[in-house]
């Protein structure tokens, strides 16, 4: 038989940012230690009008908590500090317009000419 055993909400914290949804559970372990697990729920909606959430889960334990800190501290500093904490994206800013780099249109008018055929009236 096995039997799910329901564990006790010792902490927990909701962050909702949009269509995602992250949660912050602390969970006791068998020994009765605590650890961290993050959520992000993400909500689908279907061309019917249901709906369903795909969900992503991470574990933390103790041991890791400095390390995990001093990462996400330095991956988020390196965000700001090299773009700022405006948003910039098309989902966020209505005349938002992407960038194009001169070797991506380099490239995009290579493969295009790749596929033309070079015909000439006299072929015909």
């Amino acid at each position: 038989m096995n039997e799910r055993v329901e564990q006790e909400e010792i902490f927990s914290q909701v962050l909702r940012a949009g269509r995602r949804t992250y949660f912050f559970d602390v969970r006791s372990t068998k020994a009765n230690d605590y650890y961290l697990t993050v959520t992000e729920s993400k909500k689908f909606t279907h061309d019917d009008g249901s709906f369903h959430y795909q969900k992503h889960k991470i574990y933390l334990y103790k041991e890791d908590f400095s390390d995990f800190q001093e990462m996400l501290t330095k991956a988020t500093d390196f965000i700001v500090n090299e773009k700022g904490s405006e948003v910039i994206s098309e989902r966020h800013q209505k005349d938002y317009k992407k960038e194009v780099k001169e070797d991506e249109v380099e490239q995009t008018t290579e493969s295009a000419t790749e596929n033309f055929t070079n015909v000439s009236f006299d072929d015909i």
